[in-house]
């Protein structure tokens, strides 16, 4: 017979179990991705960094062809990490450059969350990687793109079948967060779903300037 007890479940992401990876949010990148609009899509890119920076969740930035092809990586995303080095690849498939290797290594994490573009490619390339290789995957799937719907649903669907998890860029900033008692993070975390929220976050202004509404007090 199971038994409740007030635990969060293992399969949760929490600050200290996983490493992030983000993956060419370029311009180049952007310019042909048809499933999410651009400003969606660099509006969901920085709630996602910004919310790895509030909870210390290692992060691990990559772009592919930079100077020559894509472009620099989102302004979003460099202007939360501003001293962090981004490895520039010339490999499709991330997990296969040996310096993202050796610093997923480093973090030691076995779970692994991914967002980027493109879905099909850049994306499936390292969940299926990093799949077989024995780490649990989660992918953001609003702060990913792919030149058509048809494209990014139906990679989606091909890392589900293999064991990948989905989730949504405002689900990975409130499960780290995951209770409103944590003062230490309450703030940020309602500046950030603020900013970048949509509905939630004009929710959010809406109650404490009509009554000082505080999740949790």
């Amino acid at each position: 017979m199971p038994h409740a007890i007030p635990i969060p479940g293992k399969t949760l992401l929490a600050p200290d179990n996983h490493m992030l990876i983000m993956i060419d949010h370029q311009s180049q990148m952007a310019f042909a991705t048809k499933s999410i609009d651009a400003v969606t899509l660099r509006n969901n890119a920085a709630l996602v960094a910004k919310a790895a920076r509030e909870f210390k969740v290692p992060t691990i930035l990559t772009t592919v062809a930079e100077k020559t092809f894509s472009g620099p990586m989102f302004d979003e995303i460099k202007s939360v990490f501003l001293d962090a080095e981004v490895i520039d690849r010339t490999t499709m498939n991330t997990w296969e450059d040996p310096r993202i290797s050796e610093r997923a290594n480093r973090l030691g994490k076995a779970k692994v969350a991914l967002a980027g573009l493109w879905t099909s490619v850049c994306i499936v390339g390292p969940a299926l990687s990093a799949l077989d290789q024995g780490f649990e995957v989660y992918v953001i799937a609003d702060a990913c793109g792919d030149v058509s719907d048809e494209a990014h649903q139906r990679a989606m669907e091909r890392m589900i079948q293999s064991g990948a998890r989905p989730m949504t860029a405002l689900q990975y900033l409130l499960e780290l967060q995951r209770d409103w008692a944590r003062s230490d993070t309450y703030n940020e975390t309602v500046a950030t779903s603020i900013a970048h929220g949509g509905g939630y976050g004009l929710g959010l202004v809406y109650a404490k300037a009509m009554f000082g509404g505080a999740e949790g007090h």
